[in-house]
C-alpha cells in the first residue's frame, strides 16, 4: 500500500509586526496588553501591507516549502488551497497561486473552505489523493488575511484582538519504503453552530448581497460567540485527537509532538491537560502569530522544526477547530 508523508514546510509572514501595545492605542478599541495577554496569550501578530494579497502570502510559503522538499514546481501534481479570506469572491485562490507559481502547466486547484480545520481537511485530502494513486505530490496551502476585516471598536474586541496574517505551506508525496508516514485523519462538522462563528455579509443569501443597512450595522465583521466556541474547541480537539490516536493503533504516551491549532493558549493548554501531554510535547505560536486560521498547523511545524523539537519518526499530533462548527485531527510520523 502506498504511504504518503509531508516531504517539506514552508511559512511566509508579512512584514508589519502589530503588538498589543499599538492596539492599546487604538481608543476606540478599549483594551490593553494585559487584557489580551490573559485572556489569549497573545503577544502580537503581523498584518499584510496595501496591496499585499493572500496569493501572495501562498507564494513565498509555497517556493520555501518545495525547495524545502528537494523538488521545483514542475514535480508539483496538485494543490489545494485552504482559505476563509480569499482575494476575490470569485475565481478560487488556487486558480491565482497556479499562474503565479505553475504558468503554462494547468495543473488542478481546489480550494478548501473549512476556516480553522482548512490545513488538516487539506492535508487528509492529499493523503487520500496520493493513496489512491492519481497524484504523487501535493501542494497544500493555508492562507489568511484578517486585517483588513476587522472592527476595530469597542464592539468588535473580542475578535480584532485575536486574528494575524500568514501563509504556511506543505508538500505531501510518497513516504520511502517502511515508512509509516500519515497514519490517520478524522474530520468532522456540526452545522447547526454555524452561526455561533460567521461572517453574515457579503452573502448570496441576502438580497442585495450587502446594503448600506448592513454595513451600518457592522454585520460584515466577523462575530462569535466566544464562551461557546471556547467550550467546543476543548471537547472537540481531544476527543478527535482520542479518534486518530484508536484509528492508529497508538497511544497519547507515544506522541512525541502535539501541533494544536493557534486559536487561544488556554484552549491548548486545557487540550494537552486533557489528553496528558505535558508542555515541552506542545508546539504554541500564537504568542507572535495570532490566530492565522487555515495557516496555523504549518507555522507550528516550521516552528517545531527550526527550534530543533521535530525531528525523523517522530509521532505527530495535529488537531483543530474552528467555524462551521467543525474540527479536524491528524496522526502522522514524521
Amino acid at each position: 500500500m502506498r504511504q504518503t508523508r509531508i516531504l517539506g514546510v514552508g511559512i511566509y509572514l508579512p512584514e508589519r509586526e502589530v503588538t498589543n501595545q499599538e492596539l492599546e492605542a487604538i481608543e476606540e478599541l478599549q483594551t490593553s496588553d494585559e487584557w489580551i495577554r490573559q485572556r489569549t496569550g497573545i503577544m502580537a501578530r503581523r498584518f499584510v501591507s496595501e496591496g499585499e494579497t493572500g496569493t501572495d502570502l501562498a507564494v513565498h510559503a509555497s517556493k520555501e516549502a518545495i525547495d524545502n522538499a528537494g523538488l521545483s514546481p514542475d514535480d508539483i501534481d496538485f494543490v489545494i488551497y485552504a482559505t476563509l479570506s480569499p482575494d476575490y469572491f470569485f475565481p478560487g485562490n488556487g486558480c491565482f497561486l497556479q499562474d503565479r507559481l505553475f504558468g503554462d502547466r494547468t495543473i488542478g486547484a481546489l480550494d478548501v473552505r473549512n476556516q480553522c480545520s482548512g490545513f488538516i481537511y487539506s492535508l487528509a485530502m492529499a493523503d487520500s489523493l496520493i493513496k489512491s494513486g492519481q497524484y504523487e505530490r501535493i501542494l497544500i496551502v493555508g492562507t489568511e488575511i484578517h486585517s483588513t476585516a476587522l472592527d476595530f471598536t469597542f464592539s468588535g474586541r473580542d475578535l480584532s484582538v485575536l486574528f494575524g496574517d500568514g501563509a504556511g505551506a506543505a508538500v505531501v508525496g510518497l513516504a520511502p519504503d517502511g515508512h509509516p508516514g500519515i497514519l490517520a485523519s478524522a474530520l468532522h462538522s456540526e452545522g447547526k453552530y454555524a452561526k455561533e462563528l460567521w461572517t453574515e455579509y457579503p452573502a448570496s443569501a441576502h438580497h442585495p448581497r450587502i446594503s448600506h443597512e448592513s454595513l451600518d450595522q457592522g454585520r460584515h465583521y466577523p462575530q462569535m460567540n466566544g464562551r461557546m466556541v471556547f467550550k467546543h474547541a476543548i471537547t472537540r480537539m481531544v476527543e478527535v485527537s482520542h479518534q486518530v490516536l484508536s484509528e492508529a493503533g497508538k497511544t497519547v504516551a507515544e506522541v512525541d509532538l502535539l501541533l494544536p491549532h493557534q486559536a487561544n493558549m488556554r484552549i491548548n493548554q486545557m487540550v494537552a491537560s486533557q489528553l496528558g501531554i505535558p508542555e515541552e510535547k506542545v508546539v504554541n505560536t500564537i504568542a507572535w502569530t495570532g490566530n492565522t486560521t487555515a495557516a496555523t498547523i504549518p507555522i507550528c511545524m516550521h516552528e517545531a522544526l527550526k527550534q530543533g523539537k521535530l525531528k525523523e519518526n517522530d509521532l505527530v499530533l495535529l488537531t483543530a477547530f474552528g467555524a462551521g462548527f467543525t474540527w479536524a485531527a491528524t496522526l502522522l510520523h514524521w
